[in-house]
Parts: structure tokens; sequence; C-alpha cells
């Protein structure tokens, strides 16, 4: 039997806002990790999804998550980010930051809708 985990994107302004979201509806146990690339091994299976990988994601009222997670919250990531990263790659989130303050390339919301594609391909509804 398929699981649906329903996101509410009304509760998401930030990227925080999106991992206590997820957290309580497809962490284990209420938690999964606060970065990208837990969110992945998530939704890999056993860490909160089924093992089988029969679950969908149901991403509703995404059109307020994608203007929350936008540019702007794609430039206070990048900023955060840039202090802490490893120095060989500070060159690279520098210019993915200028890029964002552009106003150009992908936004928090992309990378997020990214990984759930790239890790359960068709497993998504944005509604």
């Amino acid at each position: 039997m398929t699981v649906t985990y329903v996101i509410d994107g009304g509760k998401i302004g930030t990227l925080e806002d999106f991992w206590d979201e997820v957290g309580r509806k497809i962490g284990a146990d209420g938690y999964f990790g606060r970065n990208l690339d837990a969110f992945a091994d998530c939704l890999s299976g056993g860490f909160g999804t089924p093992d089988d990988g029969d679950y969908v994601i149901e991403w509703r009222d995404h059109e307020t998550s994608r203007r929350n997670l936008g540019y702007q919250e794609t430039v206070r990531q990048l900023e955060l980010r840039l202090p802490r990263v490893h120095p060989t790659n500070r060159e690279n989130v520098a210019a993915r930051l200028a890029d964002a303050r552009a106003g150009k390339g992908p936004t928090v919301f992309d990378w997020l809708v990214d990984i759930i594609e790239e890790r359960h391909p068709g497993g998504l509804r944005l509604a």
C-alpha cells in the first residue's frame, strides 16, 4: 500500500521551516537531519520512508513554498554556508551566491525538488 506524505507548503517560509515540516511528516520519530544530504538519505528508505520505496510526497500549497524558498532564501542559505564551506569549494559557493543575488540559477525550492526527483523519481505531487 502506497504511503502518502503530505507537506503543507503554507507552513514553509524558510529552509529551516521545511526541515521542521518534513521532520514531522516523514522523519523517523520526527527527525531525519537538517541538511540536504540527510534529506536525500531519508528519501532512499529506512530513515522514515518505507524501505520498498512505496511512497509519494504530496507538496500542497507548493507555490507558497516556491516563493518563500526563492532567491531571497537561497541568498540567505548560501551566505550561511559560505563561511563554513571547505576552502576548495568556496569559489563554487561564492559563484552560486552571486547568481542567486542576480536572480539566476536554482533556488532552495529547486534544490529540494531535485533531491526528491533524483532519490524518488515519480514520487512527487505538487498540489
